[in-house]
């Protein structure tokens, strides 16, 4: 039997994303952002509300990157999302991170997190809130590679946000093969 809950935003998973960029002053900032995903396989598409400084920085300096999240960054990563840019400044050093130049775009890197897309803005719509980046690099901690290239999930730990219980939950066990099980069923 199914129960009715109303409205709810009750997609599983929702990957803990941290969205990071220069603030005018040169320092980096950083921001918990759980409405997003990737929009092609050089694109990434991210929700956010034009209020805050994360835009604004992103709108200024063109550039941005997002790091996944995982369960050894979990305090951090939850401040970034309870801390506002428009009245906390240097958050990534209050939270005891290190931010470093990209390589590929104007924008700073969280060395902690183990996996970050540099992205170059593409567009933003204010209506929808939607931001496009384009992904120009994908940098990763060589301790998570796998030697086929991939990345060994079970070893990088990325968390995601259960919204209905206002959680953060490890994803990492594999239960099939991708383009291959369902070949079963004819």
């Amino acid at each position: 039997m199914k129960k009715n809950l109303g409205v709810k935003a009750a997609v599983y998973p929702l990957p803990v994303l941290i969205i990071a960029t220069y603030n005018p002053d040169g320092t980096a900032n950083a921001m918990n952002a759980a409405w997003g995903t990737v929009a092609d396989t050089n694109q990434v598409a991210i929700c956010l509300s034009h209020g805050h400084k994360t835009v604004k920085n992103i709108m200024e300096r063109k550039a941005f990157t997002v790091s996944m999240a995982d369960a050894s960054l979990v305090k951090e990563s939850d401040y970034f999302g309870i801390a506002t840019g428009n009245k906390v400044e240097d958050k990534v050093k209050k939270a005891g991170l290190t931010a470093v130049k990209s390589e590929f775009v104007d924008a700073p890197v969280i060395e902690e997190y183990k996996l970050t897309l540099e992205c170059e803005f593409v567009s933003y719509d204010p209506e929808t809130e939607f931001m496009f980046g384009e992904i120009k690099n994908t940098l990763v901690d060589e301790d998570i590679l796998l030697e086929s290239g991939g990345i060994d999930i079970a070893k990088f730990r990325p968390i995601a946000f259960d919204t209905l219980n206002k959680s953060y939950v490890v994803l990492g066990e594999k239960v099939g093969n991708a383009f291959s099980d369902g070949k079963e069923i004819n």
